[in-house]
């Protein structure tokens, strides 16, 4: 599969779970590739806790979509996950580096080639171990080029608490009536399904000096529809 070029104007795309529409979703190979990439200005990713407390980047709560063994991520230990071989984009084992990366490595090949990481908190978190992910960025000195996302608002509250400052994008399904008064009650930027947005919703959110990513855009012309609504940010497969 070739990457698609498309015409971004402003918009700047971020690689959804690294450039998974060329290496399997969410592992070092696809964090590399973008990288390697100028095209790309971040790379997105998500990240679990392990049953014993360590930080792995991985979508699913469940290894069996990708790895063929059933292990729930958050009941596992980190060194049964790290042993677990997943399978190549055409879904057969056999490439001895596809394996779950650990956060360090996801920040530092970010960090490498001068990425933005988009960081995803998975499921609900505790605040302590929002305040672990941080401080392990931090201590990798790369947390000024760290924008974390969720679905779940709570992470992003527990966030605000201790740094009212970092880039943070709520994500959303659906734009409803509220959406914005919880955005800028939190000063989140939106991160929201392309599919649900419109021109009138990228306004509203950039007059409240906020930012608008959108997910997941894997055709060039959606890529130029959503640039030419003035989203800042495209996420994506495989648009370059």
């Amino acid at each position: 599969m070739n990457t698609i070029k498309f015409n971004k104007k402003q918009a700047k795309t971020i690689a959804h779970r690294g450039l998974s529409g060329l290496e399997k979703e969410n592992t070092c190979a696809a964090f590399v590739a973008a990288g390697n990439r100028e095209s790309y200005y971040g790379i997105e990713t998500d990240v679990h806790r392990t049953a014993d407390g360590q930080f792995v980047v991985f979508h699913d709560d469940n290894t069996a979509r990708v790895g063929v063994d059933s292990l729930v991520i958050e009941n596992t230990s980190f060194e049964t996950l790290r042993k677990l071989r997943l399978t190549d984009i055409d879904g057969q084992r056999g490439r001895n580096d596809l394996g779950i990366p650990t956060l360090a490595e996801y920040i530092s090949i970010c960090k490498k080639y001068e990425k933005q990481c988009i960081l995803e908190l998975k499921n609900q978190f505790r605040a302590a171990d929002v305040y672990k992910v941080v401080a392990a960025i931090d201590k990798l000195g790369y947390l000024d080029h760290v924008t974390f996302i969720s679905f779940q608002l709570k992470n992003l509250v527990y966030l605000r608490r201790r740094y009212p400052n970092q880039p943070a994008q709520y994500l959303l399904d659906n734009w409803d009536d509220g959406s914005l008064d919880v955005l800028k009650k939190y000063n989140l930027g939106l991160d929201i399904r392309y599919t649900s947005l419109t021109k009138e919703i990228v306004d509203q959110v950039h007059a409240a000096g906020l930012e608008v990513n959108c997910w997941t855009v894997n055709t060039r012309e959606d890529g130029e529809a959503l640039a030419d609504m003035g989203v800042d940010y495209i996420t994506t497969n495989i648009l370059e």
